[in-house]
């Protein structure tokens, strides 16, 4: 089966290419997340509902 190039070439790119170093992600912590949505999903539209009856 013959191939696209030599296999003594494979990743030459790449180990050519410059490292860049990888930027600090800042984000809320999922769980954080999930509970806020869930407050905002959840108990807001429970808390307007229960004032709508009155």
């Amino acid at each position: 089966m013959p191939s696209h190039g030599s296999i003594t070439k494979a990743g030459k790119v790449r180990s050519q290419t410059p490292k860049i170093e990888a930027r600090p992600k800042k984000g809320v912590i999922p769980r954080i997340r999930n509970r806020y949505n869930f407050t905002k999903r959840i108990l807001e539209a429970s808390s307007s509902q229960t004032s709508e009856r009155m």
